[in-house]
């Protein structure tokens, strides 16, 4: 619920979740160092700390990872569906119109005790410092928890954990130095309204194993990885001819993407019944270790021309994948 203090005598700010700090969080352990993708996507990963931080378990959403397919030019950018945020963990998330400036209905919304899921710009954030910030202008999803106007300071929800920005970075992501005349910053945004009280663990186990059913019936109809398969050879000859910074933009949305979709699939499968998906979890595995196997393997490629090597590259994604969906189906289908 919203916390409101005075930062001063003339004006106040407020926060979604109170207390957090950004130099004392710790972010989920679906984020730690230790694992293959410690990030995965900016969606995904911004809920897995926000459900952490409402005291969830954001494992328990991790089912429709099964529905994961190929586009033909990139793997599915795999987001959470709003339908079973609610049925998990009763929020309820929905576009926010803006008419207004951004920051006054961010404003409107955290003093009700409701995060905002804003589009910005991560030029302008600290927290992708030897990445993004003040190197490369990229469209990234944050949720913003505080926000202090008089001071210039956000603290925000941002992949793998919890930061602040402030000074010329606020002024940056929500465009407030932009020349006179310039296009108004209307960026898609989303509000969650949270329920009083989380969700019992119980409803989040007996909801996760019934989402993941329907998922499972979801699933695409033929192996996502073997199509990638057939058209990854054009697109590396492709991606080479291009600058290397293009590489990474490439590697994000095929390899890493199904690569942390599949690590994500079998935690959320050891946190709902480890001893009953023992061979579904390493049939996930496999295919997440390939990914990062072969995301190495491009870079080489890339930057040699030379692309014999990735011919049977993804085979051991291939036949994980088949194996997966043979091992899950006697519990789901």
């Amino acid at each position: 619920m919203p916390s409101a203090r005075r930062s001063g005598a003339d004006h106040v700010t407020t926060s979604v979740f109170p207390g957090l700090d950004p130099a004392r969080y710790q972010p989920h352990a679906l984020h730690s160092s230790e694992r293959m993708w410690p990030e995965t996507n900016c969606y995904v990963d911004l809920w897995i700390e926000v459900l952490s931080a409402q005291g969830s378990h954001p494992e328990a959403m991790l089912g429709f990872t099964l529905t994961q397919d190929f586009e033909g030019d990139q793997f599915t950018f795999f987001k959470v569906p709003l339908e079973d945020l609610e049925a998990l963990y009763g929020i309820r998330a929905t576009e926010l119109a803006i008419f207004d400036s951004v920051e006054a209905h961010v404003q409107a919304q955290i003093a009700r005790g409701r995060l905002c899921l804003v589009e910005m710009d991560s030029f302008f954030m600290p927290d992708t410092r030897g990445v993004g910030y003040r190197q490369d202008h990229g469209k990234t999803t944050v949720g913003i928890n505080r926000l202090d106007m008089a001071g210039r300071v956000m603290d925000y929800f941002h992949n793998g954990g919890f930061f602040r920005l402030e000074g010329e970075d606020f002024d940056g992501v929500f465009q407030l130095d932009a020349p006179e005349g310039a296009l108004p910053f209307l960026p898609y945004t989303e509000f969650a309204k949270f329920p009083v009280e989380p969700t019992a663990l119980g409803h989040q186990r007996d909801l996760a194993h019934r989402l993941l059913r329907q998922h499972f019936a979801r699933r695409p109809d033929a192996n996502p990885i073997a199509a990638f398969a057939k058209e990854f050879p054009a697109q590396v000859e492709a991606v080479a001819e291009r600058p290397f910074g293009y590489f990474h933009k490439y590697a994000f949305n095929t390899l890493r993407q199904f690569g942390a979709n599949f690590e994500l699939l079998a935690s959320h499968l050891a946190w709902l019944d480890t001893a009953a998906h023992a061979n579904a979890m390493k049939a996930a595995l496999a295919i997440s270790e390939n990914a990062k196997s072969v995301q190495f393997q491009l870079a080489r490629a890339v930057t040699r021309k030379k692309f014999d090597a990735l011919g049977q590259a993804l085979d051991p994604a291939i036949a994980g994948w088949d194996r997966l969906m043979d091992d899950l189906k006697p519990h789901l289908a």
